[in-house]
């Protein structure tokens, strides 16, 4: 009786030092959830040249969710609505957006260009999405804000 009480011991001692002494996953900052955009940044290169902050009613919304991302965006300077759904992927530097239908402006432009690929920074409750030149210099940015 002795030698089983010692070894239930030995095993939830064995047992608590490991849950204690276990390395926590590093948890990286994810995008799932929806987000609405707050400003514009222009580039010089690689520096912020300008902020541009949006214009009264102008209102863009993104969803990402298991991999399908969906944003809409209203604009009451343009009497046409805008609205995109496809699928996403990030890396640890980059947002990779593939949209496969949207409105009819955007269905029009999908056939030259589906997949959409910016520079990604992103924080718990923030995120830019940065378009770049072909020699890679940065252009101009969309930053989010999470709502949801």
């Amino acid at each position: 009786m002795k030698k089983l009480l010692g070894l239930v011991l030995l095993i939830v001692l064995l047992v608590t030092v490991t849950a204690t002494t276990s390395l926590k996953p590093n948890n990286m900052h994810t995008i799932q959830g929806t987000w609405e955009l707050q400003s514009f940044y222009n580039y010089d290169g690689q520096e912020i040249s300008d902020t541009a902050n949006l214009q009264e009613g102008y209102r863009q919304v993104k969803m990402y969710y298991n991999g399908k991302v969906m944003w809409s965006r209203t604009d009451p300077n343009d009497t046409i609505g805008r609205f995109g759904y496809g699928s996403y992927k990030i890396t640890d530097t980059d947002l990779i957006e593939t949209i496969e239908y949207g409105d009819y402006q955007m269905l029009m432009a999908l056939d030259t260009l589906r997949e959409f690929t910016f520079e990604l920074i992103l924080k718990d409750d923030t995120f830019s999405q940065i378009s770049f030149d072909a020699e890679g210099n940065r252009t101009f940015s969309e930053n989010y804000m999470r709502i949801d």
